[in-house]
Parts: structure tokens; sequence; C-alpha cells
């Protein structure tokens, strides 16, 4: 009896297997499919922001570059002729030449709109005036984090996109790993002289299985700047204390204000520091410090080149001292009494815990940053290995779809694959809430409309 048992046995485990392969392709194939448009354009505006230091170098050469002189002026009279041109304007920023030959860039605000303008920083010539909404590359940050096109919903989108990526990533490696197939050709090397269907599969499968950590990493590096997950990943390391520490003061009772946060009154500071809570200076009863002095406070705290300095917001402001070089390991971020000078914050890389250490070092390598050129090559890389494998997907998907149907991968409901099928998307939708909400919306699109409407039933079988 036991003898007969064990091929029926055999042949129920490796039908369930089947069974869930053909699940897992299903999710792959939805999520590649209804996703491949958001990926290009990720893509395509990745790659170009990677490059911003070159393309912005080119662009503004005229604004950047200076011949180098013997003494700079002061920082105060720069300021002075900026505000001598730009009189209706409020100055917000002060940023050091990064190199001898570089200008010094003063932010300006005039009616809300945002400015960066140039000044030579040895004889105080105005170069030009760049609106922040009008550079290249700003607007291609915006196309790629989905400000531009859709908003706080746009970035939604964006984040979801992402996650969904990851997952593609997984099952798509489920789906490559190979059982029967002890060849290299069709699992590491693709086969190309086996007939279309063949070359299209591995087209799609061997190089999305080489490019499957460079993509693992892109998408764990750019997560961090989302709204959602970001936002649930930096509160976990703050209430863990391995994000930015509780509070990076010099003094020892927690400072007065704790709004607003630090990105709310400087741009572009490191990630680690943008929720570090603003101290307010102490009082307004004596005159504030000028620039120069607080210039010599940067360069006495051994700030690195480029640093920047932005200006107090209201008489209770404090000057926000930050620099946030190629490589994180120099990052700092300084909170300055307006009026006695004396240091209210000090926030250094060595200060990070170790989620925020991680996470800081992962952005630069997202940016391109971290180790110059061969850094953004990489960056490139995975950019177009993600366009290729959007576009073999599609490709393949096309040419295998019957005629009127969608040529989904069929459903094959088993006990065992609902289980298995359920417990994998609660710890996805868990681990990555839009990725919950997204299934529970399309599984209410399938229950309320798909599975009532007889034609778009047999579209999508």
């Amino acid at each position: 009896m036991q003898a007969t048992l064990e091929p029926q046995q055999r042949n129920a485990e490796e039908n369930d297997a089947s069974k869930f392969y053909q699940t897992i392709w299903r999710w792959h194939f939805y999520a590649g499919l209804i996703f491949a448009p958001f990926f290009i354009l990720l893509a395509i505006s990745g790659s170009v922001y990677l490059f911003k230091p070159q393309i912005e170098s080119w662009l503004y050469k005229d604004y950047y570059y200076v011949s180098a002189g013997e003494k700079r002026l002061a920082p105060s009279e720069q300021m002075k002729r900026v505000t001598q041109q730009y009189p209706k304007s409020q100055v917000t920023s002060f940023t050091e030449g990064i190199a001898s030959n570089r200008s010094t860039e003063i932010g300006i605000m005039n009616g809300g709109q945002m400015s960066k303008v140039y000044v030579n920083p040895y004889n105080g010539k105005v170069l030009g005036k760049i609106n922040d909404d009008d550079r290249l590359l700003e607007k291609m940050k915006s196309i790629h984090n989905g400000e531009l096109w859709g908003g706080t919903f746009g970035n939604r989108i964006v984040e979801l996109a992402a996650c969904w990526a990851f997952i593609l990533v997984l099952t798509g490696m489920y789906l490559w790993w190979p059982r029967n197939r002890k060849s290299w050709w069709g699992t590491f090397l693709p086969r190309l002289k086996k007939g279309k269907r063949i070359f299209w599969r591995d087209m799609h499968a061997v190089p999305a299985f080489w490019l499957s950590a460079l993509l693992i990493i892109f998408i764990f590096t750019g997560l961090p700047w989302s709204g959602v997950w970001g936002e649930m990943v930096n509160k976990a390391a703050t209430a863990t204390h391995t994000g930015y520490p509780a509070f990076a003061f010099s003094f020892g009772p927690k400072p007065e204000s704790t709004v607003p946060k630090t990105k709310d009154v400087a741009k572009d500071v490191a990630w680690a520091a943008e929720n570090m809570p603003v101290p307010k200076s102490s009082s307004s009863s004596i005159k504030p410090l000028s620039l120069n002095k607080v210039a010599a406070i940067a360069k006495s705290k051994q700030l690195e080149p480029g640093y920047t300095i932005y200006l107090p917001e209201g008489k209770k402001g404090v000057y926000t001292l930050s620099t946030n070089p190629d490589r994180p390991q120099k990052q700092a971020t300084l909170h300055v009494d307006q009026y006695s000078g004396k240091t209210l914050a000090d926030l250094r890389f060595n200060d990070y815990g170790p989620v925020a250490k991680a996470i800081s070092i992962g952005i630069a390598l997202h940016q391109g940053t971290y180790f110059g050129l061969a850094n953004q090559i990489m960056g490139v890389l995975a950019c177009l290995g993600l366009i290729g494998l959007v576009a073999t997907g599609v490709t393949m998907w096309w040419k295998r779809r019957p005629q009127g149907k969608l040529g989904a991968p069929q459903k094959t409901p088993t006990a065992q694959t609902m289980k298995s099928g359920t417990v994998i998307l609660m710890i996805l939708g868990i681990f990555f809430p839009l990725v919950g909400l997204s299934l529970i919306i399309v599984l209410l699109l399938d229950w309320l409309i798909i599975r009532r409407i007889p034609s778009l039933k047999q579209w999508a079988s």
C-alpha cells in the first residue's frame, strides 16, 4: 500500500509546485505590465540625473567658474553686492565655492521664487541668477520622484513602482531558478538559436539574473526618500536609536523648539539630519552675528569646502550650517545661535546610528557620487538594464498573447497555493504598505468589476 501511495503523493506535490509557479508567474506578469511605463520613466530620468555634476558644469559654466585670485572678499561683502543688485529679494543662504576656481552661490527669495545668484568671490562681480524651478536637472529630479507630473500622488506612484520592482526581481529569480536544467545555456547564458520564443525568454531572464543584485541596490538606496516607506524607516530608526541621535545638542536640556525640523529651514541637508529638531536662538536683545563671523565658525568647526550657511528665519531663528559632500563620512549639520554664536547642535556622520550610516552611504551610491565616475557608470548600467528588461518582457508578452485576450498566465487556485500566496502577500503588504494597499485595490477591482463583466472576465483570463 505504501509503495502505491508514494507516487500519488509525489505527483500531488509536483502539481502543487507547478501551480505555485504559475501563481508567481501571474503576479510577475501583471506587475511587470502595469508598471512598465513607470520603470522606463524612472530609468531615463535617473540615468540623466546621475550626471548632474557634469551636465550643470557645462550648462552653467559661465556662472560656476572664475579665475582664481589671491584673496577672497568677505562673505558679508559678497552678500552686499547681491542685495545691491536685487534689492527687493531676501537673502536665504550663502554657499562657499567648493574649489578656488568656483564662484560663491547665494540663495535669494523674491515673491516665493527661490533663486541662486553667482558671485565672483575675488572681485564681487555678480555673474548671474538662475531660478531653482528653471534648472534642467531639478526638473529631471522632479520627474524621477513623481512630483512634477503628479505631486504627492505622483511621488506615491513612484514609490509603489519601486516596491513592485523589488518584488519583480524576487519573483523573477524564482521563475528563473534552474529546476531540471543543468546547462549553462538558458541559465547563465542566453540561447540565441533556439527560435524566437526561447530567444526572447532568455534575453529577458538571463540579463535579469546578472542585473538582479545591482537593481536591488538601486531600489533600496532610493526608497529612503519616499513618503511612506522612507518615513516609516526614519521613525523606526529614531525609535530604536539607530538613526540620528535623540538630539545632538551641546547643552544639557532639550532645546525649547522641536519644530521646525532641519529640512524645513535648510535645503539639501544630509538624510540623517533632515528630521533633527531646530533649536531657537537664546535672545533677541543684542545684535545678530555677521555672516563673516558665522563663516569663521564654519571654518573653525572644519566643515568641508562648499559648505552652506542658511540665514536665520526671524528673531528666534538660528544659523544652520550644512555640508553634504560626495562621501557621507564628512557630512555635518550645525545649528548656531544667531546672537551668541554658540553651537546648539552639531551632527556628524560618526554621530549617526547604524541605519542612518547605511542609508547615507546608500544615498550616495544611488546618486552616483560615492566613488565618482565608476559609480555613475554602475548606475547607468542599472538604468539601461531596466529599460532592456522592460523591452524584452513586453516583446515576449506581445508575441505570445492569444488574439483578443490579455494573455496572462492562468489562475490555478488550490488550498496550498492560496495559503502560501496569502502569507507572502501579507508579508509584502506589511513591509511595503503601499504594496498592501495596491493589492487590496486590485482585489476589489477584480471582485466588483472584472468578475461581473463577462467580456472583461474573458479578456483577463
